[in-house]
């Protein structure tokens, strides 16, 4: 878009942005830094706490801790970088339009696609928790198919919603009752005279342990689990862009990185306490059947909201990259409609497919942790702010230094992706080989309810 040259700063960046205020049609760009918040810490706050106590017990309370305010630290610089480079590019509404400024066409449309199979790994994540869900609920009332079946058409619905600000007092609600469901479980864990996966009677061992020597291929996907917790920010991307100020990014984005960081450390602590190796997959079940019940009752709201954030953000992508640069776009056209609710349902579908053949959750949060987050969190945000700041490499002794720090984070992202994309497809070789995964569309209860 050509500038008017009599515009300051401000004003061209503004024409830059992909949704224009005071347009005829759908208005988009209605989102606080408030709100944005909020929508941050859903995407970030959501399943990986059900996964996350497992990892401790695998890593061991120093080693998970420190593992946990390591990545957290790490990831919320990035995230801060994501945005900037996004405020200082404008045009551009996802991380596939970012990598596309240093790598040209083909790198924003490979990109695209690894952002997708982030989302349906995700939403099949979700799908799993939510079946796990209905199942302690009912007792297995119903095959578990079914229970997945309903638990993508909600997901769907969810994400359906056609903007960030309509969502955003149904994020506040699922955001309130999660942390309210897993405060409950927290709390159970500290009154019971056992863990509910130990040994009911006798004598047994905690296993609580502060650091742990786990194998190589255990420990990355317990690391990648951790990792995932707060490597959502390349979701954060298209909420910028339905931001009244896009400036107030910042803001959301380290206090939506500090409370999620100590969330997550202080729950899962306490939870290892507790609960030592005898952790169940997912969390809830460790507190005893009445409780993973209320947790679970009171969880399901913001499991499908969170969820359907991430799938939301999916279908975004889809609908500005077939519908930019149209009047269909903001317009309430059928080509408008059609190509919104096309995506939704086709990611819907997709996730559902994909629960059903993977269906264990730490497996899917783990896969999509090393395949697709540890670029989106480290290699590529890195990566961007060497594009925008290349003169540093030559420049002062500060400077260098800065662009070599870059370099390691894409080195450790590098590594995350290799590593555990390993230790995750060998231990779902694994738990096909040994029978915990046994059929694919399988009706078996997956809440450990009905033995």
């Amino acid at each position: 878009m050509d500038s008017d040259p009599g515009l300051d700063k401000t004003d061209i960046l503004e024409q830059r942005e992909i949704f224009q205020k005071g347009v005829d049609g759908v208005e988009f760009r209605t989102v606080s830094w408030q709100r944005a918040t909020i929508i941050f810490l859903k995407i970030q706050f959501a399943m990986s706490i059900l996964s996350v106590p497992g990892a401790l017990a695998t890593l061991g309370a120093v080693g998970g801790a420190l593992s946990i305010v390591g990545w957290q630290a790490l990831n919320t610089y990035t995230s801060v970088i994501l945005g900037d480079f996004r405020n200082r590019h404008p045009e551009c509404h996802t991380l596939a339009d970012m990598c596309g400024l240093p790598w040209g066409r083909i790198g924003r449309e490979l990109v695209g696609v690894q952002i997708l199979v982030a989302q349906v790994l995700i939403t099949a994540a979700g799908i799993v928790s939510c079946s796990t869900a209905f199942n302690a609920l009912s007792e297995h009332g119903a095959c578990t198919v079914v229970f997945s079946f309903v638990s993508a058409c909600l997901i769907t619905g969810f994400s359906s919603v056609r903007t960030f600000s309509r969502l955003g007092w149904l994020t506040w609600f699922g955001f309130v009752t999660f942390f309210i469901a897993v405060f409950i479980f927290v709390v159970a864990v500290t009154q019971q005279d056992r863990p509910a996966a130990a040994p009911p009677t006798g004598d047994f061992d905690l296993g609580w342990t502060a650091i742990a020597y786990p194998t190589f291929v255990v420990g990355m996907t317990a690391s990648a689990n951790i990792f995932l917790c707060g490597s959502g920010s390349s979701m954060y991307l298209p909420v910028v862009s339905e931001m009244r100020k896009p400036s107030d990014y910042r803001k959301a984005a380290i206090i939506t990185g500090v409370m999620n960081g100590a969330m997550y450390l202080t729950f899962s602590l306490v939870i290892f306490h507790w609960c030592g190796i005898w952790i169940a997959t997912p969390a809830f079940g460790s507190a005893g059947v009445l409780f993973k019940k209320i947790c679970y009752g009171v969880a399901l709201p913001g499991l499908v909201i969170g969820v359907g954030i991430y799938q939301h953000v999916a279908a975004k992508y889809l609908f500005v990259r077939v519908l930019r640069d149209t009047r269909h776009l903001q317009e309430n056209t059928v080509v408008h409609w059609t190509t919104w609710l096309g995506s939704n349902l086709v990611l819907g579908a997709l996730g559902f497919i994909i629960a059903e053949a993977v269906p264990i959750l730490n497996y899917l949060l783990g896969l999509a942790g090393s395949l697709c987050f540890a670029p989106f969190s480290l290699v590529f945000p890195a990566v961007l702010w060497m594009y925008d700041f290349r003169a540093f490499r030559q420049g002062s002794g500060k400077q260098k230094a800065m662009f070599w720090a870059h370099v390691l984070i894409v080195v450790l992202g590098l590594f995350m992706v290799v590593a555990g994309t390993y230790g995750v497809a060998v231990s779902i070789r694994d738990a096909f080989r040994s029978g915990l995964i046994t059929k694919v569309f399988n009706c078996a209860d997956n809440s450990g309810t009905i033995s």
